[in-house]
């Protein structure tokens, strides 16, 4: 019972964390991104926080088995692994038999498919190291390590290329880093099982701090255990040691494959407490009967899981707009980077950005792609050649978790200045006597831009009223010139209200 219900809730959460980053549901699922930790640490959301170490400590990580989908990503490649094990042992097997009854004297080859774990001892080195490091990376503001480790970012990263390959979105940069992170950890989960969740992964680790001296832990019966080693052959995690009857909670994840695997009933999902001697089996005499407690282990494991998902707001979507297709323009360069809208400045939105790709997923315009600069690998930056940022749409402050962009509302982001459009005269058509054009004067959403007269000349040429000009690019993208627009918008450090 306590395995399906994680397989189910699994299912629920890969699902809906998957489709979110195919631009499917943001309503319905956004609430699943403010789950994740890393995001909601950078967010300093100090509930989701909380609840999640709540979580690790009364059950364990199960946050790693059912809430991330990069955990929830290998145990399907871990069970697809031993699928093609069992469907290769039973051919293996029936041609065995085949040989015997024909009585030949070939001698059949005899290998084993099926994949056994056995007990590995954690390598603390490599583990805390990780954690370390990301723990400075995330206070000197250097969020590459983050952004190429962090599990919720590499599975973004994962989706994104392998579905969004050749689309705006997905730079050349984006493409092999997903593709690599794709091969790494599919052939990682293929071979070792859940060793980048404990020896890469800086929230396992982190989280192993507490499930360690988790309330509900499985424990082994040594008066019922019989040495069978199938509890550790098949624990993912490799944190069975069966002979010595002990249990690495450090590097459990609680999957429950152990319990289903046992035949003996030797392994229980128990309460324990603060029992001090943790990580050793726990004698008959001192185990709660099954019949008192079996009922109500299994609701409080679907009641931890319920609150820390209750602890979030569900996100909010009000996506509006389209796609403005303009060829062949180049990308100006600018004195200072644009960043969305809720951001609040460039320096506040990159030391926050995990390079998750959400808000890139959910840009429909094409304006966020993500970096290819060392400075801010993956990172998303603002570009207005593929489209601009439409007054109407939110879509990127609402799905964010890491608080890079915080939550604005329409009229909100009509009042912010991210950017402040320049005219460069040399390439305005009007200006050179070849168009009365006018488009970013007649696009402007803010009407910061007026058409004016040239002295001695009919043509009018734009200017920029600097006050009102909030950035959203729509005269950039709009503009005829090629390849680079005679408008251009330069982003501000600090954002301001216009």
């Amino acid at each position: 019972m306590l395995r399906k219900t994680r397989i189910l809730l699994a299912f629920l959460f890969i699902t809906g964390i998957t489709l979110l980053f195919l631009q499917i549901g943001h309503t319905w699922w956004g609430w699943m991104a403010k789950l994740q930790f890393l995001p909601s640490l950078l967010a300093l959301n100090f509930v989701m926080i909380a609840a999640i170490i709540l979580l690790s400590f009364l059950l364990g990580r199960l946050y790693c088995s059912v809430i991330c989908p990069l955990g929830i990503y290998q145990d399907i490649v871990i069970w697809i692994r031993r699928k093609i094990g069992q469907w290769l042992q039973k051919k293996q097997t029936a041609r065995i038999k085949q040989l015997k009854e024909l009585g030949t004297e070939e001698k059949p080859v005899v290998r084993q498919y099926i994949k056994r774990f056995g007990f590995i001892k954690e390598h603390k080195t490599v583990r805390y190291t990780v954690l370390i490091l990301s723990v400075v990376s995330i206070v000197a503001s250097s969020q590459m390590l983050i952004a190429l480790i962090a599990p919720y970012s590499a599975y973004g990263r994962m989706v994104r290329s392998l579905v969004a390959a050749g689309s705006g979105s997905v730079t050349v940069p984006l493409l092999i880093t997903g593709l690599l992170t794709f091969i790494i950890i599919s052939v990682s989960a293929w071979i070792w099982g859940r060793e980048y969740c404990n020896t890469i992964c800086p929230v396992g680790t982190f989280l192993s701090l507490f499930s360690r001296f988790s309330l509900f832990r499985p424990v082994i019966d040594e008066s019922k255990c019989v040495n069978c080693a199938k509890c550790a052959h098949g624990c993912k995690a490799s944190c069975i040691d069966f002979k010595a009857h002990k249990i690495d909670y450090s590097r459990c994840v609680d999957c429950f494959d152990c319990i289903e695997n046992c035949k003996e009933g030797a392994l229980e999902y128990r309460y324990l407490g603060f029992n001090k001697n943790s990580s050793k089996s726990v004698q008959p005499e001192t185990m709660p009967h099954a019949d008192n407690i079996d009922q109500g282990r299994r609701a409080f494991l679907v009641t931890g899981v319920a609150v820390a998902a209750g602890a979030v707001a569900h996100a909010q979507d009000h996506m509006h707009g389209g796609l403005a297709e303009v060829i062949d323009k180049k990308a100006p360069e600018r004195s200072e980077r644009l960043v969305p809208f809720g951001s609040g400045s460039v320096k506040s939105f990159y030391d926050h950005c995990t390079a998750c790709q959400l808000c890139v997923s959910a840009c429909k315009n094409g304006v966020l792609r993500p970096s290819s600069d060392l400075g801010h690998f993956l990172q998303p930056f603002m570009s207005y050649e593929n489209g601009y940022c439409r007054p109407e749409c939110t879509a990127c402050s609402q799905v964010c978790p890491a608080g890079a962009i915080r939550p604005v509302s329409v009229e909100q982001k009509q009042t912010i200045r991210i950017g402040v459009a320049h005219v460069n005269l040399d390439l305005c058509l009007p200006a050179n006597g070849k168009d009365n054009c006018g488009n970013c004067a007649y696009h402007c959403p803010s009407g910061a831009i007026r058409m004016v007269r040239q002295q001695g000349s009919r043509n009018q040429i734009p200017t920029v009223a600097e006050d009102r000009c909030i950035g959203c690019g729509a005269c950039e993208n709009l503009c005829p010139s090629r390849p680079i627009s005679a408008i251009t918008v330069n982003g501000l450090s600090i954002h301001h209200n216009a």
